[in-house]
């Protein structure tokens, strides 16, 4: 039985679909918070932006709450090639030790400082401190100013803090800030917060004021003070094995989508911010703090060797000139 060259061709074509198929990316992102958290509109923007950027090319799919697996695994496994990307926060510090710069208390004023920080040379250095780790950073993203909660009483002066059991992540840099306040600093994975302050096992926590409502830590908090101790960004990480799967073109587009959106992400995180204190006025006692009196405390962690031999004397320096610190 002879086949026809239509026949024929036609089977080779039906061959070819699935390949033809199969030819578009997937690409999928990992992050601890929730639906409805601004790391979820964050990853929905860029979604769309990297969709409509290489149309057909790639498809973004995003897991929040940690579906892809603890937050420490999926970092591990974007070298390995399990896992393609993550947006994490304070995680990316058990594998950069450069990013533990955030941890440094009243180091950043405002977003605008920490947009020049991150086009400085600083900025690059830290970047550079991926190196080697099997992923590299695309871009830092908004994530916020850090405030104090807790269900005991408001806190106002370091001493407000004494005997409170407060939930840090599990960095070294934020356990000695917090007991260098005054607090009982308690290290836990964010994803055993909630059922922690539910059960009393830790009094308070510190996160951005958007944590604070999406995560709904007002159901198990009194207080919050606005301390504004720290600020921490989002770090948008993907696996080196992913990007090398993708043609120069796509891996670009990847790339530069992260990083041209990071300014637009500080714009939401600014009005967005505003709007959640005020909301969350009605569900918790929110303050001011003594900004003084906490500087003042925290003035000898950036001599502490916790910090300094974890972040390098020359990235804190290279920090400190970006932002015009003497």
């Amino acid at each position: 039985m002879t086949i026809s060259r239509i026949s024929l061709f036609a089977l080779c074509s039906a061959a070819v679909l699935p390949a033809a198929a199969s030819a578009q990316a997937v690409m999928q992102i990992n992050s601890s918070l929730p639906e409805g958290s601004f790391a979820h509109v964050f990853l929905q923007e860029y979604e769309t932006r990297l969709e409509a950027a290489a149309p057909g090319e790639i498809d973004v799919q995003i897991f929040m709450s940690n579906t892809l697996g603890k937050e420490e695994d999926v970092l591990q496994g974007l070298g390995f090639g399990t896992h393609q990307a993550s947006l994490s926060a304070s995680a990316v510090s058990q594998i950069n030790n450069r990013t533990s710069i955030f941890d440094l208390p009243y180091l950043f004023e405002d977003r605008a400082a920490v947009q020049a920080f991150i086009d400085s040379p600083a900025g690059e250095m830290l970047a550079d401190g991926f190196d080697g780790s099997g992923m590299v950073l695309a871009a830092m993203w908004d994530n916020g100013f850090r405030q104090i909660t807790n269900n005991v009483r408001s806190v106002v002066t370091p001493a407000d803090l004494e005997g409170l059991k407060i939930r840090t992540p599990t960095n070294r840099q934020r356990v000695e800030m917090f007991n260098t306040l005054g607090a009982n600093a308690t290290p836990l994975s964010f994803g055993e917060v909630y059922s922690a302050l539910d059960q009393g096992t830790i009094d308070g926590q510190e996160n951005p004021a958007n944590v604070v409502d999406t995560a709904k830590l007002y159901e198990v908090q009194g207080y919050m003070s606005l301390s504004n101790h720290v600020y921490l960004p989002t770090f948008l990480v993907i696996g080196e094995p992913f990007l090398a799967s993708l043609d120069a073109d796509l891996k670009g587009t990847v790339m530069s989508v992260a990083k041209d959106m990071a300014s637009w992400t500080f714009d939401w995180g600014e009005t967005t911010d505003t709007e959640t204190i005020a909301a969350l006025a009605d569900k918790l006692e929110i303050n001011e703090i003594d900004f003084a009196a906490f500087q003042s405390a925290a003035a000898p962690l950036y001599e502490s060797p916790t910090f300094v031999d974890v972040i390098g004397a020359d990235m804190i320096a290279a920090t400190k000139t970006a932002l015009g610190i003497e």
